[in-house]
């Protein structure tokens, strides 16, 4: 069978399994007492052993299969939970997550092996087997047919029906059948039973569904609660004639018209067999007791994914170049000229306007994504970086809900990884060192996403050691990246911006997590091409903030279109504090820069027909005021001058292209009602 069409489903239900197996992981070695938590690792990692072994990828499934029975030892408290034996788990997670990136790049699982982790494994289980055998002198006492322990939980529905039956004169049996270990076509036999059965008996229950045992959802057993006027022997003889039937266990429910909800649990027949036999049965009553636990959780994640369906984020794309394109239409419509406006005009086009605004919506919400996916990375990593440079730190996170958009999500993990790298190893002081200071021996990193307006903050904050101000000085003299007059002159704002210059470092040496200078370059490099900011809030001994604000999505955006001279641009307006009109004689130099003074702030001025060299208007006149953006990038504001406002807009970001994407002061281009392109300004560059 070719298994290639269901390779994509594969990797995304793995990436969503390995996931939850981290998030587990991390759980059980705080808690290690929660069964829950465990029952919950040995469910993923039988999932991922089943999908991987369907799929072919041997490799997997048998590392998964090795996984699966330390957690069984861990399950039946043979095992205790140790920090080694969590660390061991990590890797067999790092080792299923390289097989994953393989068959992602490949569309297979390669050929490496991970021997010393599955010798690691091993040896766990032969410690424990050793111990285990030293410790049982006699025989175990076990029930026969394991199967027998399910549990069948009957509904109120369903005790009617059996009440009724009783009073037409009818029995009610519950039926547990279990096959052979070895029965290849499971689903066949069971087919060949339930018409057995429908011969002599009505079927009101199957356990598991019937849908389930036809597609072989199932362990070695399955039970059914049928109504008939036949008795038992009938049953068990007919039954049991079957080919691949190894027992059948008949239990009668009685009437019982008080309860609501009735559990039914039959008598174990008891008896004494040898250990081997012993240690057989409970593999075979952990596999079905765990069959069935994943036959309820495939039926709620049915229940919960039923009015789901995955979409390939290209046709995601198609979808949302098609609204742009509506809404270049609708703003072209909005700009001809020589049509009379009649109300009827006037009224389609609002309507016009009403759809394709609630189509935008419609569609950047499907291409909503919680940061939760890019946070939950986060916790393992800073677990590692911990136990390496033996601090402890504790990461909090808050407003995973919080959703960006799809392409924002997939670029923003790089930038918070090194803040949080960053955090831990600069900011975070050793336990000692706190303690010298009065803090908490644990340190404290808060993770936090919040919407606010048009964009989503995620701050990274820490309660460790602060920016030294004049430690950043003096290294950026010794390296000479400022001049000892221009450092002198430089606020303190100006100088924790040094953090962010390509190369530079407070690191004394050089270690694997820091020393490069390489860590805040790629985050202000980052952020900014995303169209966002990045801000900093220190403190010194009390800790850092960075601030990262970015845009909710980077296609269709507000924008204010302005012109210089006879050249139409657009500036992204949640980047716009206000508009002002100012004297031409208001405007003085300070230490060569024009600036203006608004409300009592120093705002420099820059003039875009200088920075984009436009060239002067034909109908240029000398204009009685001069017109400013003004614009903010973080907390500094600056003051475009233009030639005229012509007026906010919601326009359609296009990228420019391979070819112009050197191009630092303009991020991308629209195109306008009248089919001409306006380029679009980008601020962060232009400011600096």
């Amino acid at each position: 069978m070719d298994m290639s069409q269901y390779l994509e489903i594969f990797i995304e239900e793995t990436k969503e399994h390995l996931q939850s197996l981290n998030r587990c992981l991390l759980q059980l070695e705080k808690t290690p007492e929660d069964s829950s938590v465990l029952n919950e690792i040995f469910r993923v990692a039988h999932t991922i052993k089943g999908m991987a072994g369907t799929m072919g990828f041997m490799r997997m499934s048998r590392l998964t299969h090795d996984m699966e029975n330390v957690l069984h030892a861990l399950r039946n408290n043979d095992l205790k939970i140790s920090t080694k034996l969590v660390d061991l788990l990590f890797k067999c997670l790092d080792s299923l997550e390289s097989y994953t990136n393989k068959v992602i790049e490949t569309g297979t699982e390669g050929i490496e092996e991970y021997p010393e982790i599955i010798q690691a494994l091993t040896n766990v289980i032969k410690q424990k087997t050793e111990a285990v055998n030293e410790e049982l002198q006699v025989p175990r006492t076990i029930s026969a047919f394991p199967e027998q322990d399910r549990e069948i939980v009957i509904n109120q529905y369903e005790q009617n029906v059996i009440n009724k039956a009783y009073e037409t004169n009818n029995l009610v049996y519950q039926i547990t059948v279990i096959l052979n270990k070895g029965c290849v076509l499971k689903s066949a036999r069971a087919f060949i039973i339930f018409k057995t059965l429908e011969r002599f008996s009505d079927i009101i229950k199957s356990e598991p569904k019937v849908q389930d045992i036809e597609d072989e959802k199932f362990e070695s057993g399955f039970t059914v609660v049928v109504v008939s006027k036949k008795d038992a022997e009938l049953f068990s003889r007919e039954l049991n004639s079957i080919s691949e039937v190894e027992s059948v266990l008949i239990k009668i429910l009685e009437p019982n018209k008080a309860i609501e909800e009735a559990v039914i649990k039959p008598e174990a027949v008891v008896v004494t067999i040898s250990n081997e036999k012993a240690d057989e049965l409970l593999q075979v009553n952990d596999s079905d007791n765990e069959a069935a636990q994943q036959k309820e959780d495939a039926n709620l994640k049915k229940a919960k994914t039923g009015k789901t369906v995955r979409v390939d984020i290209d046709r995601l794309d198609v979808l949302l170049n098609l609204v742009s394109e509506l809404i270049i239409q609708k703003t072209r419509l909005e700009g001809l000229e020589g049509i009379q406006r009649i109300p009827d005009y006037v009224e389609t086009i609002e309507y016009l306007e009403r759809i394709t605004t609630n189509l935008h919506d419609a569609v950047m919400k499907v291409r909503m994504v919680p940061v939760e996916t890019v946070f939950n990375r986060f916790p393992r990593m800073i677990r590692d970086i911990t136990r390496e440079l033996g601090k402890e730190v504790e990461l909090i996170m808050s407003g995973e809900e919080t959703e960006l958009d799809r392409t924002v999500i997939d670029e923003i993990g790089e930038p918070l990884i090194h803040l949080l790298r960053n955090a831990v190893d600069h900011g975070i002081e050793p336990v000692e060192k706190r303690r010298e200071l009065g803090k908490p021996d644990t340190g404290k990193i808060y993770l936090r996403a919040y919407q606010d307006g048009n964009n989503v903050v995620i701050e990274v904050e820490e309660d460790g050691r602060g920016i030294d101000v004049e430690k950043v000085r003096k290294k950026a003299l010794d390296s000479g990246i400022v001049s000892k007059d221009a450092a002198a002159g430089m606020s303190r704002v100006e100088i924790i911006d040094l953090l962010f210059k390509p190369s530079f470092s407070t690191a004394d040496k050089v270690t694997d997590l820091s020393g490069r200078g390489v860590g805040l370059d790629v985050v202000k490099t980052k952020i900014e091409a995303l169209g966002g900011t990045a801000d900093v809030e220190s403190e010194l001994g009390k800790g850092s903030k960075f601030i990262i604000r970015l845009p909710l999505t980077l296609a269709i955006i507000q924008a204010l279109l302005v012109m210089v001279e006879d050249e139409k641009y657009a500036i992204q307006l949640s980047s716009i504090q206000q508009i002002t009109n100012i004297a031409p004689g208001e405007i003085k130099m300070v230490q060569k820069q024009e600036v203006v003074l608004l409300r009592n702030t120093i705002i420099p001025i820059i003039r875009l027909n200088e920075v984009l060299e436009v060239p002067d208007s034909a109908n240029n006149f000398k204009q009685k005021t001069v017109k400013l953006v003004i614009v903010k990038k973080g907390d500094r504001l600056f003051g475009l001058v233009v030639s005229r406002i012509l007026g906010q807009q919601e326009i359609v970001q296009k990228s420019l292209g391979k070819y112009l994407s050197g191009i630092k002061i303009i991020s991308s281009a629209t195109i306008l009602g009248d089919g001409n392109v306006a380029l679009i300004l980008d601020v962060n560059s232009l400011v600096h």
